[in-house]
């Protein structure tokens, strides 16, 4: 008996699991928070680790991405560092539809690292890359009618 058996009292409830490959990696913060987990646990420095993942991310048609790394970086004492590209919303309803966030811990010799990856998706209408709703305050110019 497992320990998932135990837990949820089942007997022998199989498991399944379905694996599916991402479609577009770039966009997925779930994706580049791994990604920078394995190149700060690789040795890679931090700045340029970070700088990597978010020039991979701003030119695969990503409106904008911030990436907040927090933990000791280098002395004993902690801060936090955040890169910033682009364009990124942080309120109302649409920051559900439009902003992708994974946070991930990096366990590293001199302590635990936080890794926090926020994407913000662009406007796709056919719904591949990016919501197909566009944003609510998004204005689209028509041209004058001649009479």
């Amino acid at each position: 008996e497992t320990g998932y058996q135990r837990r949820v009292h089942g007997g022998e409830s199989g498991v399944e699991l379905y694996a599916e490959k991402v479609q577009n990696r770039a966009l997925s913060a779930i994706t580049q928070a791994e990604s920078l987990r394995y190149k700060l646990m690789g040795g890679l420095a931090v700045r340029r680790a970070c700088y990597g993942v978010l020039r991979f991310v701003m030119d695969n048609q990503a409106k904008g991405c911030e990436i907040i790394v927090s933990g000791k970086l280098r002395a004993q004492r902690a801060k936090a560092m955040k890169f910033k590209d682009g364009y990124m919303i942080r309120a109302g309803h649409p920051v559900t539809m439009f902003v992708d966030s994974a946070t991930r811990h990096v366990l590293l010799r001199q302590g635990v690292l936080g890794v926090k990856v926020s994407i913000m998706l662009p406007f796709d209408p056919e719904g591949r890359i990016g919501p197909n709703k566009p944003q609510p305050d998004a204005v689209t110019i028509f041209n004058p009618k001649e009479d």
